[in-house]
C-alpha cells in the first residue's frame, strides 16, 4: 500500500500487515489471480507489474488530522486499468486518529468520488496518526467502514500487526464485519518475485489475500504483489466479455463510472484508429522498434502520448521512438490527463471523448504543502513533506 519496509524472513511474522473484511459474495473464478496496489508514487499511469496481473487496488486520497490529500493518479490509474482490461479497487489512506467528525466529512466526500464500482472493494487504510485510545480508533475505523458498506462498497480494514494490535481492537472489527478475508504480507526476499512461492505462505488464521512480494513485476519498476486465495477482487466485476470492435478482454462491472466508461472506450478502439494525443502504453511483449532497434525494458508497460502517426507507426512523445501500432495498447482516446488547482478545489479531467473530471478538496496547514501546487507534478516541497511521513512510517515497522 504504502512504502513498504523490507520484511526479512525469520521476522515476518511479527509485522506483517493484514486485512479483515466483509465479502460474503467473492468470486472463485478470481481465486489465484495476481494484482497489484498502486498510489500517486505509481504516476498517472500506474503499475500493473507484468501482463499477467488481473487486479489494482488503488488510493483515492489520505485524511490527516490537518490535511486531506486526494491523489491526483486516482482516476487516470483506474481509466487504465480498466482499459487493460483488468479489475480496479479502491483505498482511503485514513490518519486522522479517532476523529469521527473528519473521518464523517471526507470519507463520505471520497465515497462520492470513487471511479470504482458498486461492490468492488474500498480498504480503509490505518497505519498512522491513531490516538492511545484504542476503542476510539477502533470506533472511528468502525464508522469508515459503516459508511463504506452502506455506500455499497465492500469495507476492508488494513494496518500492520504490531499497530493493529496497539491502537485497533481488533476483535471488535472482526466480529462486525467477519474475519472470513485477511490480506496479509510476508516476503520470501526484497529482490524481483514474478510468482508466489506458497512454501513462504505466512501463518496467519482467516487468509484471503497474500501480498507477497514489495518488488513485483516484469517491467523496470517493482511494485506491491498480491495474491487473491479466495476471489474477494472479484466483487464489484462479472467476469469478463470480449470487446466488439478489438477483440480484447473487456471486464464486466456491477456498476459504471466516468474512469470505467473511459477506459472501456480505450479498450474498444481499434489500433487501426489510434489518432495524434491518444495515450498508448508499449507493450510487455513489444521487442523491436519500427527501426529494428531493441526497446529497452524501462519502456515496456509504460505509457506515451502519440505524437505522430505514418502509416502503421507511432511516434511517442517523450522518448521520441517510433514503433508499431501492434505493439501498442491503447490506455486513452482523449489527451493526456491533466491536473489543475484552484484555492481549496482539485480537479483531475481528460479532454476530447474521455470526459473524465473528478473534483476534490485539498485543505492542508503543513508548510511544506502548497494549496497551489500541481497535483499530477507534485513540488519539490510537497514531495519532501511525504517522503518525511513515509519514512518515519517506515521506521516505525521493525
Amino acid at each position: 500500500m504504502k512504502l513498504k519496509n523490507k520484511i526479512l524472513l525469520g521476522v515476518i511474522s511479527l509485522i506483517a500487515p493484514f486485512f479483515i473484511a466483509l465479502n460474503a459474495n467473492a468470486s472463485t473464478s478470481t481465486k489465484g489471480d495476481y494484482g497489484v496496489d498502486n498510489s500517486y508514487y505509481q504516476g498517472t499511469l500506474g503499475n500493473l507489474g507484468s501482463a499477467s496481473t488481473k487486479f489494482n487496488i488503488i488510493q483515492i486520497g489520505g485524511i490527516y488530522n490537518t490535511s486531506v490529500k486526494y491523489q491526483s493518479t486516482y482516476a487516470t490509474q483506474v481509466q487504465y486499468t480498466i482499459a487493460q482490461g483488468r479489475r480496479a479497487h479502491s483505498y482511503i489512506y485514513l490518519a486522522d486518529g479517532s476523529n469521527q467528525d473528519r473521518t464523517k466529512q471526507y470519507v463520505g466526500d471520497m465515497l462520492s468520488k470513487m471511479q470504482t464500482p458498486k461492490n468492488s472493494i474500498v480498504a480503509v487504510d490505518y497505519e498512522s496518526g491513531a490516538t492511545s485510545d484504542k476503542e476510539a480508533n477502533t470506533a472511528n475505523i468502525e464508522l469508515a467502514m459503516s459508511m463504506i458498506k452502506a455506500a455499497g462498497y465492500t469495507p476492508m480494514f488494513y494496518s500492520y500487526k504490531p499497530y493493529a494490535n496497539l491502537y485497533v481492537n481488533t476483535n471488535e472489527l472482526a466480529s462486525t464485519y467477519g474475519d472470513q478475508y485477511v490480506w496479509i504480507a510476508s516476503y520470501k526476499t526484497t529482490s524481483r518475485q514474478l510468482t508466489a512461492d506458497f512454501n513462504y505462505f505466512p501463518s496467519f488464521p482467516n487468509v484471503g489475500m497474500w501480498q507477497f512480494a514489495d518488488n513485483y513485476g516484469t517491467n523496470s519498476s517493482g511494485v506491491d504483489g498480491d495474491i487473491d486465495i479466495t476471489g474477494v477482487t472479484g466483487n464489484g466485476y462479472n467476469g469478463t466479455t470480449t470487446a466488439s470492435n478489438t477483440g480484447a478482454t473487456t471486464v464486466k462491472t456491477d456498476s459504471t463510472t466516468t474512469a470505467i466508461k473511459a477506459g472501456q472506450v480505450a479498450n474498444n478502439t481499434p489500433k487501426s484508429d489510434i489518432k495524434v494525443g491518444y495515450v498508448v502504453k508499449v507493450n510487455y511483449s513489444a521487442t523491436k522498434w519500427s527501426n529494428g532497434a531493441t526497446i529497452p525494458s524501462w519502456v515496456k508497460g509504460n505509457s506515451y502520448t502519440v505524437q505522430q502517426i505514418s502509416g502503421s507507426k507511432i511516434l511517442l512523445s517523450g522518448i521520441l521512438s517510433w514503433i508499431d501500432k501492434s505493439n501498442a495498447e491503447i490506455l486513452s482516446t482523449g489527451k493526456v490527463v491533466v491536473s489543475t488547482t484552484s484555492g481549496t478545489t482539485t480537479t483531475v479531467g481528460t479532454s476530447k471523448s474521455s470526459g473524465l473530471t473528478v473534483d476534490g478538496v485539498w485543505i492542508t496547514n503543513n508548510p511544506y504543502v502548497s494549496t497551489e501546487t500541481t497535483l499530477g507534478l507534485q513540488s519539490a516541497n510537497s514531495w519532501w513533506f511525504y517522503s518525511q511521513v513515509y519514512s518515519n512510517m517506515h521506521q516505525q515497522r521493525y
